[in-house]
């Protein structure tokens, strides 16, 4: 079964999910040939080992609380606040309580 991507034009929930958070499941909302909109549930503890992407992303927390380890620093980020990585900065995430993310991934970075 092929997963539901929202179509040009359709509204998307992004609504914090509140006493459901810790049933949810991460879920993409949106793919192109050029960017990619997800929907990341953690539960709190769970550790995302470091990885890279090619392209520019932006995580907005937008429930929880989540530690981001990239290179030099470790960022708290909470409810209401977004961060911007440059394509290929390795990063690494724990979520310090259940925590729902919208990310963003740039699929074809500029040349």
């Amino acid at each position: 079964m092929a997963l539901h991507h929202a179509a040009s034009g359709e509204l998307i929930n992004i609504a914090p999910l509140g006493a459901k958070l810790g049933d949810a499941k991460t879920a993409a909302l949106f793919k192109s040939a050029h960017l990619e909109v997800i929907q990341m549930v953690l539960p709190a503890g769970k550790l995302v080992r470091p990885h890279q992407v090619p392209g520019e992303i932006t995580l907005q927390c937008l429930e929880g609380r989540l530690e981001l380890d990239i290179p030099g620093a470790m960022r708290s980020l909470s409810a209401g606040q977004l961060v911007c990585l440059a394509g290929g900065v390795p990063h690494a995430m724990t979520a310090m309580e259940d925590t729902a993310l919208l990310m963003t991934i740039l699929l074809q970075p500029a040349t």
